[in-house]
């Protein structure tokens, strides 16, 4: 199987660790275990719970006890919960399992690279529909209605959406769902920054409004945790079986640490959302006065999870601008053309908020030099 270089990750890889000032980051300010412990107390217990467990194969599927916190975070009881290696491991299953060649898929964009290059690189027929600047980078549906068609197989999207901050309202979701079961296909909704929605109010996931609605996520951005490698897929039936014979082949299971710390931290989701919560909103204020004072920037607000589009108005790529800024500051945004936007940067905002202000000044300091 041929599959196209993973850009986001090609550049992380080549640059983050050359940065001083990494403004590129997806994620809330990491967990540690001691961190996790102080939100949800009882530290003895629960370590004596996980010091004397045997280090085997544990619980295939994933533990009954985070099944059971993983199902609290949907209102649709009739779908299937299997666990995976993060959600980039869910998205994979998901894709490797349902999509065979020739197979037609839809791929809303700008979104995780996953969503359409899997696709393509099974052989599926993959059309893309960008989300736009003018309409708050939220999908247009004239547009996508022509792109699916009675033979699409996949809708694929993320909600909250990464990189755009965009949050999907339910009357769209909706909308998607029509368009979805008009054409029998299903639909994908990568929803890892669902919960971080900065009004406080959850989006509706796509299993709670489709029959044929697979969601993914994981803990690494609305729990912080990252480094537990852990996430999951909800989906029907019909399409869970077909995804635990691949998930056979791939997984066989996740370690019983990654099951025992991702059960404690679902079950204190609240508490945990609630500093999260406080850390964007903390971010979101810096970076929107300082876009608000830059002449050379400007920006959709977003609404959801903690990553934004800055639209620059320099004569250079974003790959170039990318590399001179790192160069000459230390400062490390993600050049949008790896997630197909060229003439803009993604930048994260609630990872290191002591580092953010300094980083973004040197950035306004660069940009009037240039």
């Amino acid at each position: 199987m041929r599959i196209d270089n993973f850009k986001v990750e090609d550049w992380f890889n080549k640059y983050e660790k050359l940065s001083k000032y990494d403004m590129a980051d997806t994620c809330v300010e990491s967990l540690s275990l001691d961190g996790l412990f102080e939100i949800i107390g009882n530290r003895e217990e629960h370590l004596s719970q996980i010091m004397t467990r045997k280090l085997n194969y544990g619980d295939i599927q994933g533990s009954e006890r985070l099944h059971n916190a993983i199902r609290s975070l949907y209102n649709n009881s009739s779908h299937k919960i299997t666990v995976t290696h993060g959600a980039i491991g869910a998205n994979n299953l998901v894709m490797k399992s349902i999509i065979e060649k020739g197979d037609k898929v839809v791929s809303i964009i700008p979104t995780y690279q996953q969503h359409y290059s899997i696709p393509k690189s099974l052989g599926a027929d993959v059309k893309i529909v960008f989300l736009k600047e003018e309409n708050h980078w939220l999908p247009d549906l004239e547009e996508l209605r022509e792109a699916v068609g009675n033979n699409t197989k996949l809708i694929c999207m993320n909600n909250p959406n990464n990189p755009t901050g965009s949050v999907m309202p339910e009357e769209i979701l909706k909308e998607i769902v029509k368009i979805a079961g008009v054409n029998n296909s299903y639909v994908l909704c990568d929803e890892v920054y669902r919960g971080l929605e900065h009004n406080g109010q959850i989006s509706k996931s796509i299993v709670d409004l489709y029959s044929k609605g697979i969601s993914t996520g994981s803990m690494s951005k609305l729990f912080s945790l990252a480094g537990l490698r852990l996430g999951w897929i909800v989906a029907p039936n019909e399409a869970m079986e077909k995804i635990i014979i691949h998930r056979e082949y791939d997984t066989i299971s996740v370690s019983i640490p990654d099951d025992f710390f991702s059960s404690l931290a679902i079950e204190n989701k609240d508490k945990i959302i609630k500093r999260n919560l406080s850390k964007i909103l903390d971010g979101k204020k810096i970076i929107s006065d300082w876009v608000n004072s830059e002449s050379h920037i400007t920006w959709v607000e977003p609404k959801g999870g903690t990553t934004t589009l800055l639209k620059y108005d320099l004569n250079m790529s974003s790959v170039d601008l990318c590399k001179k800024l790192l160069n000459d500051t230390g400062v490390l945004f993600l050049p949008a053309s790896t997630l197909e936007m060229e003439g803009y940067l993604r930048a994260g905002y609630c990872n290191d908020v002591s580092k953010l202000e300094k980083g973004l000044n040197l950035f306004s300091d660069w940009l009037n030099k240039q």
